[in-house]
């Protein structure tokens, strides 16, 4: 699990409930390529009464059949909207005005319809404000939470468009969530061991991508993952995590090794520097440079806890 609240995240928090009453659509950016994770549960509940336009962010990247996936998920809830969206594509984004008003609904002649923009850092929540304004607005970066205070901005298409700096919630209570944010860059590199998160990615990817990992690294096979039969006493001893190497069925720390080898990360004696091969897959899968690919579907939301309508009783003597 993890958790952190950094202070400026916190003012936000509040600066977005002052604000709501006054908004018409609430207009969530995410990322594409792990749509589920990148959107802050803590935002669904402060918002939930207001129509929304999701905007799935760096299309570009993801796998395009994963992504219509997704647009049909959310186009099929209430008061919702999505839109598949390479943010520096301009003739893309000429559609979010028209869907804002379509969502907002009628709106006085006189005023503009009043869009406040949300999401998690890292987004590409300030890219995507300056491909609407034609122009530099907002201040854009590679680093989590470069936005620190809500700017306000008008668009042509009568919308009023309010940015908000990006918000993580408190404690990511999903762990496989939680590796996927930190593999895309939403979080920062400190929050999670990195070499866990590449290993653990290295296994997701083979059981997506399989060519796609092959190909970019020379990959002759696929190791498959041996469960160590240590695990379960180990992980006795502490918090119960799953184990997300058995759940790919692939081995990620051997598929790292291997991408170390062949870029630069072997050492005299033979040995394998795994960090390196951690840095290179990371920094690819960033980049693109593995092919479009998305790291998570419709199917791979978690199911609600199951209340217990009759909870056992214990009697007492």
């Amino acid at each position: 699990m993890l958790g952190w609240f950094p202070g400026h995240m916190n003012k936000a928090r509040r600066q977005i409930k002052e604000a709501l009453p006054e908004i018409d659509v609430v207009l969530e950016v995410l990322d594409a390529r792990l749509p589920y994770s990148s959107a802050n549960p803590m935002l669904a509940v402060l918002t939930e009464h207001k129509p929304v336009l999701k905007i799935l962010s760096r299309a570009d990247l993801a796998d395009p059949i994963r992504t219509a996936e997704w647009v049909a998920h959310f186009d099929a809830q209430p008061d919702t909207r999505a839109l598949a969206v390479t943010t520096t594509n301009a003739r893309e984004l000429k559609r979010i005005p028209k869907l804002c008003h379509e969502l907002a609904g009628h709106i006085r002649a006189d005023r503009d319809v009043r869009v406040m923009v949300m999401g998690i850092p890292n987004v590409g929540k300030s890219t995507l404000i300056n491909g609407l304004a034609g122009r530099k607005i907002a201040k854009t970066g590679n680093e989590p939470a470069v936005t620190k205070r809500q700017q306000r901005v008008r668009i042509d298409g009568r919308v009023a468009l309010i940015d908000t700096p990006g918000v993580l919630w408190p404690k990511i209570e999903d762990q496989a969530s939680a590796y996927r944010l930190a593999a895309s860059g939403a979080i920062r590199d400190t929050a999670i061991d990195y070499l866990d998160v590449a290993v653990v990615t290295a296994a997701e990817l083979a059981k997506r991508y399989p060519e796609a990992i092959t190909a970019r690294y020379k990959l002759k096979a696929l190791p498959a993952y041996t469960a160590n039969p240590e695990a379960a006493r180990v992980e006795a001893d502490g918090p119960e995590r799953p184990d997300f190497l058995a759940l790919a069925g692939f081995d990620g720390t051997a598929i790292i090794a291997e991408i170390a080898a062949k870029r630069g990360g072997l050492r005299s004696g033979g040995e394998v520097d795994l960090h390196r091969g951690a840095e290179v897959l990371l920094h690819e899968l960033r980049d693109g440079k593995l092919g479009p690919v998305t790291l998570e579907t419709p199917a791979d939301i978690p199911l609600p806890p199951v209340e217990d309508d009759n909870p056992d009783i214990t009697d007492t003597p």
